[in-house]
């Protein structure tokens, strides 16, 4: 297959997952619409990556309005989708459903529980029943009307699918230890934990998420299969 990863700057790539994209034998397209505007046509499945823009800056952030339509035609022709963080709050709005500011930053790992419809699901449903997520967001989205939520934690919801191919999730199951540093560091100053503690927590957790992570994407990708 050929596979795309949508991203929205370097710092949020396609990372983990794009090591088991190409373990399986396809292709990875990295493809970053923000300097390279729309991507082209003829991909088998579709990863749409997070981001520090928001849903609401589309007049600072034009380009969020040709992902908006990308996201539509994508989830109208049945490609096999999957959006992390900005990417599942980007196709929540597509499908009309509100994304708004959280009443607090969200970062670190939070427990996250799949629905009873989750964990029947052919992608959330490899995750366990409970599980601890790396989440990094200061917005949520809700489900769209029609979509099934697959997952939530006390704050909001965190997995949701729309029609049968199209899955957006809050939580970064593709994340590299690195990474996550870098986005901790780059806003410190905002950070609601000391990020030292923040930095035990992701040592403890990170191999343990990561395993969770590889399951997710090979889930994915098996669905996406012609």
């Amino acid at each position: 297959m050929r596979v795309l990863a949508l991203n929205h700057g370097p710092s949020a790539r396609a990372e983990l997952f794009a090591d088991v994209v190409q373990e399986e034998g396809h292709e990875l397209v990295e493809w970053e619409i923000v300097s390279q505007g729309v991507p082209p046509d003829a991909f088998d499945a579709v990863m749409v990556l997070g981001g520090s823009q928001n849903v609401g800056e589309e007049e600072t952030h034009p380009w969020l309005h040709d992902e908006y339509d990308l996201l539509r035609g994508w989830v109208d022709g049945g490609t096999p989708l999957l959006g992390i963080c900005l990417g599942g709050q980007t196709l929540a709005h597509a499908c009309g459903a509100r994304v708004t500011k959280a009443p607090q930053q969200q970062v670190g790992f939070r427990e996250v529980a799949l629905t009873d419809t989750g964990a029947g699901d052919p992608v959330l449903g490899v995750m366990p029943r409970v599980f601890e997520a790396l989440v990094g967001n200061a917005y949520i989205f809700e489900v769209p009307a029609d979509g099934v939520e697959l997952a939530s934690s006390a704050s909001s919801s965190q997995a949701y699918r729309v029609g049968e191919r199209a899955w957006g999730v809050q939580f970064h199951p593709e994340v590299r230890h690195d990474q996550v540093l870098a986005w901790w560091r780059e806003d410190e100053d905002t950070l609601p934990a000391p990020l030292e503690d923040l930095e035990r927590e992701l040592h403890e957790k990170l191999d343990t998420w990561q395993e969770h992570g590889r399951r997710l994407c090979g889930a994915f990708l098996a669905v996406s299969a012609p």
